[in-house]
């Protein structure tokens, strides 16, 4: 039986009233299956599903689920249901779960916690939304310079079941100051009675308050299992997983994505996301182009008298809209990146102006001469030559402002992504037309 056809038979013994067929179905497939179906299938029959699913098995699906699938559990099976389920997963996946579901609900979940479990919570939603705290584990297994490899390595096994991670062990003093980590390979493979001091390595770690996306791309980068995560005090608070980072990484990537082609990202499915919620992903984008292509309207309508004297203007019109908005859009996704990478900071917005002005500089003698080329045999030498400094004018012009704007979102605290690709093509196109009728009306007399 393929993947494609597991929620379709599910369905079938749902018609037919088989729980125990589908309860039966559903153990013979492995967990990541199982959450791939769980995902798949509508809330209502994923909730039948779920129900069936062993309490092991469940927990380790529900784990994997995306949280607006586990919302959708939630208000399926009732807060009830799912409270033994949550007591089971980590610290940063309930705060996961509880962003996402509305407060009364919330309230009613946090209500099961009880003890070092609702301690461990209250740690992690005590810091801003967005930030690596919300995202980090604080149950992890430490050690102290003074103890020696058997004792840490007695810990991790006790501990193992509760703590997120155990191959990578922060070393911190009695007052929890973060002084270094040592992986659980080099205290295997050490001595049962040398001091971790002797095998410990300096930290790479992160404040709690830093933002998460950051922060994962620098847990990515540097290839840590788990990075320590502080208070602004360099007091240890918790770990940031790679399996996490990964995910926070990846989920940055999908909404910069949905966010560069002028929509919100979709937080469950495409095929289980209603058209309201695709509607809404997108209608924000294109009201804010429709205002914004005014001033192209606004533009063609200044320059209407120009159009009527040389009518070939038009004709030129969406190459150069075209080229303009592609420079501005490259040079933005370019920034993006390196922003996204840590090439570049919001500071550096001078030296990466002059950079996209000179790129834009020689793209448009390049492209212009082209033109020139092109045009001057069917429409005179003086239309190339239109042609040819609008484009040496745009290019640099549309590459500067393409380059500049994400670092100006940046510095004012706002997702460069949300500068989105049609957002510049749009305005790229008003500044180039009016570079362009300008250009013509000086160099063609009109």
């Amino acid at each position: 039986m393929t993947i494609t056809e597991e929620p379709r038979q599910i369905r079938a013994r749902m018609s037919a009233g088989d729980l125990a067929g589908i309860a039966q179905t559903l153990r013979e497939l492995p967990t990541v299956e199982i959450v791939d179906l769980l995902e798949d299938l509508p809330p209502r029959e994923a909730a039948v599903a779920f129900r069936v699913l062993p309490k092991q098995i469940a927990v380790a699906a529900f784990d994997q689920l995306r949280t607006a699938t586990q919302a959708d559990l939630v208000a399926e099976l009732g807060h009830g249901q799912v409270a033994d389920i949550f007591t089971e997963l980590d610290p940063d996946d309930q705060v996961g779960l509880l962003d996402e579901l509305p407060a009364r609900v919330a309230k009613e979940l946090l209500r099961s916690l009880h003890g070092e479990d609702l301690q461990a919570a209250m740690v992690v939603l005590g810091y801003p939304q967005g930030s690596v705290g919300r995202r980090m584990s604080p149950e992890y297994v430490h050690a102290r310079p003074a103890e020696t490899a058997a004792t840490v390595i007695d810990r991790a096994t006790v501990l193992a079941a509760v703590s997120e991670t155990i191959y990578t062990i922060p070393v911190i003093s009695h007052d929890r100051a973060l002084l270094g980590v040592v992986s659980l390979r080099e205290l295997l493979a050490a001595e049962g009675d040398r001091e971790v001091a002797e095998l410990m390595s300096p930290a790479i770690g992160a404040r709690a308050t830093e933002d998460a996306e950051e922060v994962a791309r620098r847990c990515l980068g540097h290839g840590i299992l788990a990075m320590p995560i502080t208070d602004d005090e360099n007091r240890l608070v918790g770990l940031l997983t790679i399996d996490d980072a990964a995910r926070i990484s990846q989920a940055a990537a999908v909404e910069d994505q949905a966010r560069a082609g002028a929509s919100e990202p979709l937080r469950r499915p495409y095929l289980r996301t209603s058209v309201r919620s695709v509607t809404r992903s997108r209608i924000v984008w294109l009201l804010v182009l429709a205002v914004s292509a005014i001033l192209t309207v606004n533009v063609l309508e200044l320059f209407e008298a120009t159009l009527e004297q040389r009518v070939a203007l038009a004709l030129f019109i969406p190459l150069l809209t075209g080229i303009g908005g592609n420079t501005g859009s490259q040079a933005a996704t370019t920034v993006t990146r390196a922003l996204a990478m840590g090439d570049i900071r919001a500071r550096d917005v001078f030296r990466v102006a002059s950079k996209e002005a000179r790129t834009g500089l020689l793209l448009g003698g390049n492209l212009g001469l082209l033109g020139l080329l092109l045009a001057s045999p069917f429409y005179g030498t003086e239309f190339g030559a239109v042609i040819a400094v609008t484009l040496l004018t745009v290019c640099p012009l549309a590459a500067t402002v393409g380059g500049v704007m994400p670092l100006v979102a940046k510095a004012c605290r706002v997702d460069p992504a949300v500068f989105s690709t049609p957002f510049i093509s749009t305005f790229c196109d008003a500044t180039g037309l009016l570079v362009y009728f300008t250009v013509a009306t000086l160099m063609l007399g009109l």
